[in-house]
């Protein structure tokens, strides 16, 4: 007896933690279970012929947003191929729909509803001895009606994921260290369940400590809100830290306002890029955030924000929601300045999605809310902003991630924003400039960006066009260290001698690159990169000034943004002077 379990996940780095958590609480009979992961990509000729292989007595899909589409196109082609194959059905999307889906899709044995591990052991029984009743199992959905509610577990007898990490080589290890959600955000579905679970703090310890002796390169927790129990966020915390490997990095998402001192002094004393925190700030629209019942202390998230990005060691990102409900265009754009503001890693601009069972989806009538039938359920328009208005927005979300999350042009934005009223006009202004050249349709490859935010800057700009010029080889060249060189950077004729000499006098001296003993100068150069500026193109306020050089040290990267250090090196003391600034 096969019963297959299948996944269909966003993007291959992904994997579905419920499926395997399914296998492991089944326990001696999880022999019986098999595994298959897909994406969304794939064609659904290879997943029908893939499972069609396998030969499953019993299949069950793990349903979600990103999915739900495509699982369902699937279960009448593959009914057609194997029409006593029983398919089960579980997961959000299928949970809180289970009805309406077990009416339009008569193929379908049942839902599994809610927390799967105990339902999906007792089925797993039924269908291995062939004894029972479907009807005595708890938490199922079937076509004539529910069965008994299934109560929750405790988190700590749930068996640990990982056997080993071979199944998830480059790809996103998930780990959860508890489940529920102490907050009511009306577009939200934890908010459904109020019981926050706690794995048990020394089973987390030894779990945590197997993904460092594998050395992981990422592992992202699930909790809704790490941090909402202070003990046991800052004893994980303090555990990662005392036992750094100094390659794993930790996910964690988190309500930053609630964030103590002594939390934030232990993640400002961590290894660079040893932790990621994820906010969810959302709107900082005071009305909004009381409608979506969100309760958050926005004076002092800034002020958690600014410390945490001060220490340097924390990879910050924080989020936005368009479409909530009070919130208008122009409001958004203030809510979109107070988090620009803020200076994060990431802002992620992202739109709302209405789904079942949460309470936003009960009140789309009293916000004139309009969302799209299928999968993600996302927003169109509300009483407060229109459909262009959501449409103008996701053209502006296009250039904050190619412009300001890709942190490839941190200091040309910088520059470049002070001939705006507000950083929201500015990428306004970029979005309307994008589809006014037809860039929309035909994206520019990632080089030629730097020439379009040129030729931006210098039709929107009030700086000279030789600093936009500086600025942008200043931020080219803190990236990477390229084989060409690009056309706005211009040539280096003029001083390729002075180039040349600072690294002859390198490689006897090592005053500036002493990590390089083993190289020449001609290595030195091919490893490192020296540039002309004409302008103070590092400093907050770039302004002209005279003539320096900076030198690019790829081995030595900021752990968060992943820029080089750099050296500013005085042209009227070029091999003696010198003041170093490490961007870490």
């Amino acid at each position: 007896m096969k019963f297959l379990l299948v996944a269909l996940n966003a993007k291959y780095i992904h994997s579905n933690p419920a499926i395997y958590s399914l296998r492991r609480y089944a326990g001696e009979l999880a022999g019986y279970v098999e595994l298959a992961e897909y994406t969304i990509n794939n064609r659904m000729e290879e997943i029908l012929e893939d499972i069609y292989d396998r030969k499953p007595n019993v299949i069950g899909f793990s349903c979600y947003i990103w999915n739900r589409e495509m699982i369902l196109e699937l279960i009448p082609e593959l009914h057609k191929l194997l029409p006593e194959l029983p398919i089960w059905l579980g997961g959000p999307e299928a949970s809180l729909d289970a009805e309406q889906i077990l009416k339009k899709y008569p193929s379908v044995a049942g839902v599994m509803a809610g927390e799967g591990e105990e339902t999906f052991a007792e089925l797993l029984a039924y269908y291995v001895t062939g004894k029972g009743d479907l009807h005595g199992i708890a938490g199922l959905v079937l076509h004539d009606g529910a069965t008994a509610k299934r109560e929750l577990l405790s988190l700590t007898e749930i068996p640990f994921l990982y056997e080993d990490t071979a199944d998830f080589e480059n790809r996103i290890i998930y780990y959860e260290s508890q489940r529920g959600c102490p907050f009511s955000c009306s577009y939200c579905l934890s908010s459904i369940d109020k019981k926050v679970r706690f794995r048990d703090i020394d089973v987390v310890k030894q779990e945590l400590q197997f993904f460092l002796e594998k050395r992981v390169k990422q592992v992202k927790f699930v909790d809704r809100t790490f941090n909402c129990n202070h003990a046991h966020a800052a004893e994980i915390w303090r555990y990662i830290k005392g036992h750094d490997n100094g390659i794993t990095n930790f996910h964690f998402e988190v309500a930053g306002d609630i964030l103590s001192d002594e939390e934030i002094e232990l993640l400002n004393s961590m290894r660079a890029g040893l932790v990621q925190l994820e906010i969810g700030v959302q709107s900082a629209n005071a009305e909004t955030l009381a409608e979506i019942r969100r309760v958050m202390n926005m004076e002092k998230l800034k002020a958690v924000v600014e410390r945490i990005r001060r220490g340097g060691r924390v990879h910050q990102h924080l989020d936005l929601i368009a479409g909530l409900p009070f919130e208008d265009y122009e409001s958004f754009g203030r809510s979109f300045d107070v988090v620009y503001a803020m200076r994060p890693n990431q802002l992620q601009l992202g739109f709302l999605k209405v789904l079942k069972g949460s309470y936003m989806y009960e009140r789309v009538k009293d916000y004139g809310l309009a969302y799209t039938d299928a999968p993600p359920y996302e927003v169109l328009y509300t009483r407060w902003i229109s459909y262009a208005e959501v449409r103008r927005l996701k053209k502006i979300e296009q250039m904050v991630e190619i412009y300001y999350n890709s942190n490839q042009f941190t200091h040309t934005l910088s520059a470049l924003q002070k001939s705006f009223r507000s950083p929201f006009a500015m990428y306004e202004a970029l979005a309307d400039y994008y589809a006014e050249k037809g860039f929309f349709t035909e994206t520019p490859l990632r080089l030629y960006r730097y020439q379009v935010l040129l030729s931006f800057a210098k039709e929107h700009g009030s700086g000279e066009e030789a600093l936009y010029r500086e600025l942008l080889v200043f931020d080219f060249y803190l990236r990477e260290k390229a084989k060409s060189r690009p056309d706005f950077a211009g040539g280096q004729e003029a001083y390729k001698r002075e180039i040349t000499a600072f690294y002859k006098k390198e490689e006897t001296e090592r005053h500036y690159l002493p990590d390089y003993r083993a190289y020449d100068s001609r290595q030195l150069e091919r490893m490192t990169h020296l540039e002309q500026f004409h302008y103070s193109v590092w400093e907050d306020e770039p302004k002209p000034g005279e003539d320096c050089y900076i030198l690019f040290d790829y081995q030595k990267r900021s752990p968060l943004t992943h820029e080089a250090a750099v050296t500013v090196i005085q042209r009227n003391e070029f091999m003696t002077d010198v003041t170093e600034k490490e961007t870490v």
